[in-house]
């Protein structure tokens, strides 16, 4: 695949500056909007097409039914989503384990497996473009396709960074953050105000002790969920800091793109347990919000601090690994996928990249472009 950073493309229907305040209006009529975030995260969305993308779910939502209508007849199975190269990370199991996987299900709902294929590839190839990564387009969608494929011949298997999988425990551990940088810059975010005692409730509820003095903070993270309210507390205990974090729960922003009668119920917790994985215990879904430990070895993995050259190649088939450990969580999915795959031919894949490249950079220019106040 050859760079499309100059590739024309034509953008039909309602433009992005439109959509995006149609799509904000629908989150702000179901919870409290954080003004402040949203435009920081509007000045995130011109800065880098690959930042734009992880920001803008909701576009790619409405464009991908469009651009790639061939492969909207695939089986539908539990998916991510709003799935991305920066979109893994690392916790602890119930064994005190390291475990490596995908980190953020906010936009999980179930799709034809071919999306969730095309946006993690789709993500890399901006990477690329934006000197993110260094495995050219053609190869990443090569990787994540193989390691995709490996997956569902072993019928899945989760990544516990122990005996194995020592390569990616390796790359992975001497890139996380130090604890003394990660604690100093976490409780560093002001003192929230106007917290809902629900979310008090939930966040102590979540530690390891009652009664556990905590200040609670507002925290700036994520792009895609930038400008809806997020609650970190902390506290110390033992000898150390703990953090727990609340953020809100809507259903997915494909939902909104593609009604179908009333909005379903999110599936992020669905998606979640019923992947091929090794849980995180500190994940919580309590009513209409996500509960989860925040920590330096429980914390997403940036591009910046993964691993280059050969190394990034097998990381990239690391990830289509990962994927279909998610894509296995439903019934017969296995058995459906194959059937699919082996009736898709050719270089299918890298054309739907290349389609989804170029919309995204079409609309990421329109973005930078636009008056937006």
């Amino acid at each position: 695949m050859k760079s499309t950073l100059n590739s024309p493309h034509v953008v039909e229907g309602p433009d992005i500056v439109a959509t995006t305040w149609e799509y904000e209006a629908w989150v702000a009529e179901r919870l409290p909007v954080v003004s402040g975030d949203l435009a920081f995260k509007h000045e995130r969305m011109a800065e880098d097409a690959f930042s734009f993308l992880r920001a803008t779910f909701y576009r790619w939502a409405q464009r991908f039914p469009v651009e790639c209508a061939d492969l909207m007849d695939a089986p539908k199975v539990p998916s991510v989503g709003d799935i991305h190269v920066e979109n893994y990370g690392t916790w602890r199991d119930a064994e005190g384990r390291l475990v490596w996987g995908i980190n953020d299900f906010d936009e999980a709902v179930k799709l034809p497996y071919t999306q969730d294929l095309v946006r993690l590839a789709t993500s890399a190839a901006l990477a690329f473009e934006q000197g993110r990564m260094t495995v050219r387009p053609r190869v990443a969608v090569t990787a994540v396709l193989k390691g995709y494929m490996e997956a569902l011949g072993m019928e899945g298997r989760p990544f516990v960074l122990a005996e194995h999988n020592r390569w990616l425990r390796d790359a992975v551990t001497s890139r996380l953050r130090d604890p003394g940088k990660y604690w100093k810059r976490l409780t560093a975010w002001p003192v929230a105000t106007a917290v809902p005692s629900e979310v008090r409730s939930l966040l102590r509820e979540s530690l390891p002790e009652p009664g556990l003095p905590v200040v609670i903070l507002h925290r700036q993270a994520g792009l895609g969920s930038l400008g809806r309210p997020r609650f970190t507390a902390i506290t110390d205990w033992r000898g150390g800091r703990v953090a727990r974090e609340a953020k809100p729960l809507l259903p997915s922003a494909w939902n909104w793109a593609n009604p179908a009668g009333d909005l379903v119920v999110p599936a992020y917790l669905s998606t979640v347990e019923q992947a091929v994985r090794t849980p995180d215990p500190f994940l919580r879904v309590r009513g209409a919000w996500i509960v989860r430990r925040l920590a330096p070895y429980c914390s997403r993995v940036e591009l910046a601090q993964m691993p280059g050259g050969g190394d990034e190649k097998k990381l990239l088939k690391a990830m289509g690994h990962e994927l279909a450990n998610i894509h296995l969580g439903g019934r017969r999915c296995l058995r459906n996928i194959l059937n699919d795959l082996s009736h898709r031919r050719g270089k299918w894949l890298h054309r739907a990249v290349d389609r989804m490249t170029a919309v995204t950079l079409a609309d990421w220019t329109d973005w930078r472009r636009s008056d937006r106040n």
